[in-house]
């Protein structure tokens, strides 16, 4: 995927504890080991300096339930993070399947050179007002949520940024999915293993159980 961010791996958490200097290693975004991750696709509003902007963000990851928090990495020159560290809020978009035209026009153009938010208004992408920041949200995608910034911090060659959910909403459509370079979209379910296996499984867990 164009212009947007990629696999990083933080080793330690403000621990101390890392990786010996001659042990670290250093990917590019299109090493073919790293293709095995399967993401969904986060296009983040937001407004500021650069107007309103939308960028696409493959690594947009819900981590927390309670309070409910979504964390972003994106690079500290991108239109998107210079109005996301002035206003202190974005909007979280989860693409639909049905989306992907919207993710790649976002994906590989700068909202510091194009007012893509006017691109996609005239290809007959809709956005609405949101309800409790000052930014756009994106008709049609599979989730909403509207965000507050709450910590910022500089993790390898991006910026972290955990926004606190503060609205949300979710349609019945299906998330557009990212894998090994390309678009998909959700297949059938795998069916779930036959009783006879479970009982089988529950059985040696019992056996191995520590006492």
């Amino acid at each position: 995927m164009y212009g947007c961010a990629r696999l990083f791996i933080w080793h330690s958490i403000n621990t101390g504890i890392g990786l010996e200097e001659d042990e670290s290693m250093d990917l590019q975004w299109n090493d073919e080991r790293l293709r095995k991750f399967v993401t969904n696709i986060g296009l983040i509003t937001s407004n500021g300096p650069h107007g309103h902007n939308m960028m696409t963000a493959e690594w947009t990851h819900h981590v927390s339930y309670a309070p409910s928090l979504i964390m972003l990495n994106i690079h500290d020159y991108d239109a998107t993070y210079e109005n996301i560290k002035e206003s202190k809020e974005f909007g979280v978009n989860i693409a639909g399947f049905d989306q992907n035209m919207l993710v790649n026009i976002s994906g590989t153009n700068s909202g510091k050179k194009v007012d893509k938010i006017k691109v996609l208004e005239e290809l007959g992408i809709r956005f609405y007002k949101a309800k409790k920041i000052d930014t756009l949200m994106i008709d049609g995608a599979s989730m909403n949520a509207e965000c507050k910034l709450i910590k910022s911090e500089k993790i390898g060659d991006h910026i972290m940024l955990i926004g606190e959910v503060i609205e949300v909403s979710a349609t019945d459509k299906q998330p557009l999915i990212y894998h090994n370079g390309k678009y998909w979209k959700l297949g059938e379910p795998m069916p779930k293993p036959k009783q006879e296996m479970l009982d089988n499984i529950s059985k040696i867990i019992a056996k191995y159980t520590k006492k």
